[in-house]
């Protein structure tokens, strides 16, 4: 009874503070490159890379991201095509079912394509996953970062690949979609790396190759009668990973690289006097109440960290300029006392 009485204590103490909850630090989680997050049903549903399996956390806080329910979906069998590095997960909800895309290969870079899973779940952390297969166009080109949106009644997928088949440039592909898991027609090229920020990719003279510049990890941001592409620039093992920004008319066509206007300067880079470094790879999220743009983002908390398990999710609100471009800010500071996500009244 005693052993009981302390277990309620517990619980309901717990509550309590969840509900008292009015602050929250970066970073969310330890470790966790790729962030990516959906708002479904007043829950928050995220997932990030682990390499070797996808999973999925879900809460109604993002701030508590921490000790939310998660759950492990799928583990891909070995000596496939898609067993090894499974990379930039992402889930979307698309007539009723939900899907998650990620990138894979067989342990060789080279071998990098994108795949997706399917399931008719309400929740996708029960039911069943199914293995929908490779999603690409016909050029079979390596691809990464694949990310899906829907505008005037039309799915697009957007992705980085490779012109030809040998490593030196990432670039950033579009293509209409003809269902969730099949592209329609040609992919078309609408972002290469161009100004000096976008090409710091150093790997050393004994590597190949030697240099790699990139432009990766696309994500669509829609405010008013504007498209917004946000997307990460230079190599992800420097400390100068940005984030770059591409704009689109809401009545464009978005196949048409010259739809799509680059903005010379970063709007996302590191700080050294709040210690971030290489923050990238990010999503948008709203508030539980919808009143407030949330950024979601990996960085490290110390220079030369690089691309492995260093990179850590972490969160921040942002706003929106007059000419209506998204204002990020500087990434704040590790440690630092930041607001919780307005919540439903």
């Amino acid at each position: 009874m005693k052993r009981l009485l302390i277990c309620l204590v517990f619980i309901i103490g717990t509550q309590i503070s969840f509900a008292q909850q009015k602050t929250f630090t970066n970073p969310l989680l330890p470790s966790g490159a790729d962030p990516w997050v959906i708002y479904h049903n007043g829950y928050y549903y995220y997932t990030n890379s682990t390499q070797n399996n996808l999973v999925i956390w879900k809460t109604k806080n993002m701030a508590q991201l921490a000790s939310a329910e998660k759950k492990t979906i799928w583990t891909p069998p070995a000596n496939t095509l898609y067993s090894k590095e499974l990379w930039a997960p992402e889930l979307h909800y698309i007539n009723h079912k939900w899907y998650m895309y990620f990138a894979a290969d067989d342990g060789d870079n080279n071998h990098h394509r994108l795949y997706v899973l399917e399931n008719a779940s309400p929740d996708p952390l029960t039911g069943e996953w199914t293995f929908k297969g490779k999603v690409g166009d016909d050029s079979d080109k390596w691809a990464i970062d694949g990310s899906i949106f829907e505008h005037k009644g039309q799915l697009y997928m957007i992705w980085a690949g490779w012109e030809g088949d040998e490593n030196g440039q990432q670039d950033i592909y579009i293509a209409k979609m003809k269902n969730a898991w099949t592209i329609e027609g040609k992919r078309s090229k609408i972002s290469s790396p161009l100004y000096d920020w976008e090409k710091y990719g150093d790997l050393g003279k004994d590597s190949k190759p030697p240099h790699v510049n990139v432009n990766e990890g696309p994500e669509i941001l829609k405010h008013g009668n504007k498209l917004f592409l946000i997307y990460s620039a230079s190599g992800c093992w420097t400390d100068f990973y940005a984030l770059g920004i591409l704009t689109a008319s809401a009545n464009s066509d978005l196949l048409d690289a010259r739809s799509w206007k680059k903005s010379a300067k970063p709007v996302f880079k590191k700080s050294v006097k709040n210690d971030v470094y290489a923050p990238g790879h990010n999503s948008f999220f709203k508030s539980p109440d919808g009143r407030e743009d949330w950024i979601l983002y990996h960085a490290n908390s110390k220079p030369g960290q690089g691309c492995g398990g260093y990179r850590s999710p972490r969160m921040q609100k942002f706003s929106w300029n007059k000419d209506g471009t998204p204002n990020f800010g500087e990434p704040v500071k590790e440690g630092a006392l930041l607001t919780i996500p307005s919540q439903n009244k």
